[in-house]
């Protein structure tokens, strides 16, 4: 495995009625040449309690870089919600990746 450069992420919170859910976009970052952002995708006053969303771009990075599957990648949107229940904590989510499987975890 390898670093993720130049791989898009997009964050949303996520607010919960009681039928639906609101989703607002928060910020899109693209990963740096050593898989990460150049600076938080959440911090200061943003960085408030409640329900999150990262999307990661998985099936256009493989497919730019011609490691695509097929015309329809079997991975292509990875969504990864997590919940942020103390803001002055420090909050780290990777993904590992490949065009067939990913796994994630709370980093340090």
């Amino acid at each position: 495995g390898q670093p993720a450069g130049a791989l898009r992420i997009e964050l949303w919170r996520i607010e919960r009625g009681d039928d639906d859910e609101r989703r607002t976009l928060i910020r899109t970052q693209i990963t740096n040449n050593d898989g990460r952002t150049d600076e938080p995708m959440l911090a200061g006053d943003e960085m408030t309690a409640g329900l999150y969303e990262l999307v990661f771009f998985v099936g256009q990075y493989f497919a730019d870089r011609g490691n695509a599957n097929a015309e329809i990648p079997f991975l292509d949107r990875v969504p990864v919600r997590f919940g942020i229940s103390d803001p002055d904590s420090h909050y780290h989510v990777p993904l590992l990746t490949s065009p067939w499987a990913y796994s994630t975890y709370r980093g340090s």
